[in-house]
């Protein structure tokens, strides 16, 4: 069937359920994702630049002939991890796939095909990882009610957090989304903390998905965090 590409408010509304593949490499990967993301780089750091290089100083074809000789060997490879992917996460044994790359292209395309063709339903990002970084940084112009959670260090304004979205408020932690405490506490007992560029994917996904038309409880602790990232999406 003629893959899917979809916007990326569509592609997130296809995510629940799906097996989120990034096929950027390593490194790219790295750097930031789209959060539940799954690494399944179609290219190691090295050939991307190989490919890379190709393509400016030889040919696209040129190019696409190399990208084959690298992923052509790893064609089964690439079906059995993501088969074993969906066991781990209990997807069934045909989970629908949502793929992107940097910019929607062939990468994507390249993967796409392949897990298409093996009888898997298949949905592309439009535009790859860098449109939905736009969009990302548009959700940080957008004007939000919100009301923050303050007290001293030790207080337990994270402790009170549950609790509010127990009752039914709208909370965002910033301490959770950055896996750090703040200047007292700092990443004791947290898990690694994420780079800049996914605290501010993950922060971006959680106002969209947390505040419509309500107020929001954001803990003190970090706001500043979220504050440096609208003024970065305004610069």
């Amino acid at each position: 069937m003629a893959l899917q590409r979809h916007s990326v408010t569509r592609f997130l509304e296809l995510l629940p359920g799906a097996l989120l593949l990034d096929v950027r490499s390593p490194s790219e990967y790295a750097h930031a994702h789209l959060p539940g993301a799954m690494s399944l780089p179609l290219f190691s750091d090295a050939e991307r630049a190989q490919v890379g290089t190709a393509y400016k100083q030889q040919s696209r074809e040129a190019a696409i002939k190399i990208g084959l000789d690298h992923f052509g060997p790893r064609m089964r490879a690439t079906i059995e991890t993501v088969e074993r992917a969906a066991r781990e996460r209990d997807l069934g044994p045909k989970p629908v796939l949502c793929i992107y790359c940097w910019r929607g292209g062939m990468r994507s395309g390249a993967v796409a095909w392949l897990l298409d063709l093996y009888g898997f339903t298949v949905h592309v990002l439009d535009g790859g990882y860098k449109s939905f970084r736009n969009y990302v940084l548009e959700t940080f112009t957008l004007p939000f009610r919100l009301r923050i959670l303050g007290g001293y260090t030790g207080s337990g304004k994270t402790e009170l957090l549950p609790q509010l979205k127990a009752l039914g408020e709208t909370v965002v932690d910033l301490e959770g989304l950055a896996c750090h405490k703040g200047s007292a506490f700092g990443s004791i007992d947290m898990p690694p903390q994420p780079t800049q560029e996914l605290f501010e994917n993950l922060l971006a996904l959680e106002l969209r998905s947390s505040i419509v038309n309500r107020e929001s409880s954001i803990e003190a602790a970090d706001a500043d965090s979220f504050l440096s990232a609208q003024e970065a999406a305004k610069s």
